[in-house]
């Protein structure tokens, strides 16, 4: 199955992500901010692999989530990657910069996890 990152500074919601997705036969890798989960990209870059689907906050310490979209989306490696915002943040305005940044889907904590898996499912 696909490989998915997912990028957010809640251990606790990174955990429950995780088990999700792996509970339904995904690989999963995690990072705790936009920084860690860029030298997390780069790190599977460099074993030769690359994640399907890259799921992220945006409140984050370091760098926030819209940073860290633009910096993947930058990147002839990454740019193609799609990326799914999963945060608390419901205003329309918000949705359109993350939209404007490169973010193909929105999700609004909290999430039911049929919602999450049937939308990862239409990524990868």
């Amino acid at each position: 199955m696909s490989l998915i990152l997912v990028v957010d500074d809640s251990r606790t919601v990174r955990m429950s992500i995780e088990y999700l997705l792996k509970s339904k036969g995904y690989e999963v890798c995690s990072a705790g901010d936009g920084t860690e989960g860029l030298d997390k990209l780069k790190n599977l870059q460099s074993q030769g692999k690359k994640p399907g689907l890259i799921l992220t906050d945006i409140n984050m310490p370091k760098m926030g989530g819209l940073e860290f979209i633009k910096e993947v989306k930058k990147s002839t490696l990454s740019r193609f990657i799609p990326i799914l915002v999963l945060t608390t943040e419901s205003q329309d305005s918000m949705k359109m910069e993350g939209k404007k940044a490169g973010a193909a889907g929105w999700i609004v904590k909290p999430y039911q996890p049929e919602q999450l898996i049937a939308v990862v499912k239409k990524f990868v």
